[in-house]
C-alpha cells in the first residue's frame, strides 16, 4: 500500500522492551536518559508512536547500540 506521497506505508518495530528488561530499567528510568516521559517511550516500545530521529539516536545510544539494531522497519 502506497502513502500520500506514493511511499509504501513503513511502520517500526524496535527491541525496546527487551534492551530494557535486559538492563533492569524501567520505562522512566529510560525515559530520564533520552528525556523525553514515560508515556512516549510506552508509545514507541508498544508501536503506537514512531520516534524522531533525534530520538531513535537517543534511544541507540542510551543502550550502547546502532538505530538499526533497536529498531527495525516492516512493511504495512
Amino acid at each position: 500500500m502506497k502513502g500520500h506521497d506514493g511511499q509504501a506505508n513503513i511502520a517500526m518495530k524496535n527491541r525496546i522492551h527487551v534492551l530494557r528488561a535486559e538492563k533492569e530499567w524501567s520505562q522512566a528510568e529510560l525515559a530520564v536518559r533520552v528525556r523525553v516521559s514515560r508515556n512516549s517511550i510506552n508509545a514507541i516500545e508498544n508501536g503506537r508512536f514512531d520516534p524522531s530521529l533525534p530520538l531513535a539516536f537517543r534511544i541507540a545510544d542510551a543502550f550502547g547500540l546502532s538505530v538499526e539494531e533497536v529498531f527495525d522497519k516492516m512493511d504495512v
